[in-house]
């Protein structure tokens, strides 16, 4: 019979809180020559000073792009501590950003991990007004030109939600460039965009607009979370969408759309490399007999629940995240 670990950690200190209980700190160091001033106003809104410690230390860093010949500025959080060992690379989920690691990057940096938080192309706050492709080659082209230029050594890469996708994707294709996997609340049965595909391309825009209205944000946020309280799902909800108020966000989430998606369940098998995976209990939005089906149909992988918890284990939990990986590096969970 199958077993899973469960973690049973207490929840972290770092974790979810009522805004009015934080202490927001009066310094905002975010660069004008990273974003632009409106979204510098709309960053100033942000009370968590975690989101806000992170902002500051977003940088723009130069990609050429082998498939496109495009050149993208791009958003990453460099690492502060550096390592002979592998680094950690943080992908984040669908049409989301780096800011989803605004809790676990700094406890892993406590633990010792050079890190780096990358914004996948097509999402986060990279600069696109070259226009360049989103579809999936492009995304994976994109994370290999950025890991041959300023890591160029096999990575702990990190994939949660769709993120997922993307690591086994880019795993299968660039095994040199990955040491182990980490996947969280993994996204990987999908079948791409499905019909979406198809749309029009009127149609498609007139969608993408709706994806990045307050309320439905809200919803999707409420439904990523366990008893998640209305002024914290409120700040996360304004902290997810910020990347959406960038002007070329509709084109390449469109572009993203068009293209067909990550369709990657029929090459699970093909990763060979040491996984962990890790899914919260409660997720509402993968089906945890998913996370049970990879741990199956993975050559090599553990696994690892965590109990009250939803899809984004790394923000509802991540004293129990960072341990997890902590333990599964220095090889105390197998």
């Amino acid at each position: 019979m199958l077993k899973i670990a469960t973690i049973t950690s207490a929840v972290p200190s770092t974790g979810i809180l009522p805004v009015s209980n934080r202490k927001t700190s009066r310094l905002f160091r975010a660069s004008p020559d990273v974003f632009p001033q409106f979204l510098l106003k709309e960053m100033e809104k942000i009370e968590d000073p975690f989101a806000r410690k992170l902002v500051s230390r977003i940088e723009m860093l130069p990609v050429e792009l082998s498939v496109s010949k495009n050149r993208v500025m791009t958003s990453c959080v460099k690492p502060i501590v550096h390592d002979k060992g592998s680094p950690l690379v943080l992908l984040h989920g669908f049409d989301s950003s780096c800011l989803e690691w605004r809790y676990t990057l700094p406890l892993l940096e406590q633990a010792g991990f050079e890190a780096w938080a990358i914004d996948i192309l097509g999402w986060g706050f990279s600069n696109l007004e070259t226009l360049p492709l989103c579809n999936v080659e492009s995304k994976r082209d994109h994370l290999y030109q950025f890991w041959k230029s300023y890591i160029n050594r096999p990575m702990l890469l990190v994939g949660p939600s769709l993120g997922a996708s993307a690591a086994v994707d880019f795993a299968i294709n660039h095994p040199e460039a990955v040491d182990k996997l980490i996947l969280i609340n993994a996204s990987v049965y999908a079948k791409g965009t499905g019909n979406l595909s198809t749309l029009p391309r009127s149609v498609a825009f007139a969608g993408v607009s709706l994806l990045k209205s307050l309320p439905l944000r809200f919803y999707a946020t409420n439904m990523g979370f366990t008893n998640l309280p209305f002024a914290t799902c409120l700040e996360w909800t304004c902290i997810a969408r910020l990347h959406c108020l960038l002007p070329w966000w509709e084109e390449a989430t469109v572009d993203f759309m068009r293209s067909g998606g990550y369709d990657v369940s029929s090459q699970i098998d093909q990763v060979l490399k040491k996984t962990l995976i890790i899914y919260g209990e409660n997720d509402r939005i993968v089906d945890s007999k998913l996370a049970v089906r990879l741990h199956c149909e993975l050559p090599n992988a553990i696994i690892r629940q965590i109990p009250n918890c939803g899809h984004v284990p790394h923000v509802e939990n991540p004293d129990v995240v960072a341990n997890l990986i902590t333990d599964f590096v220095s090889h105390k969970i197998h």
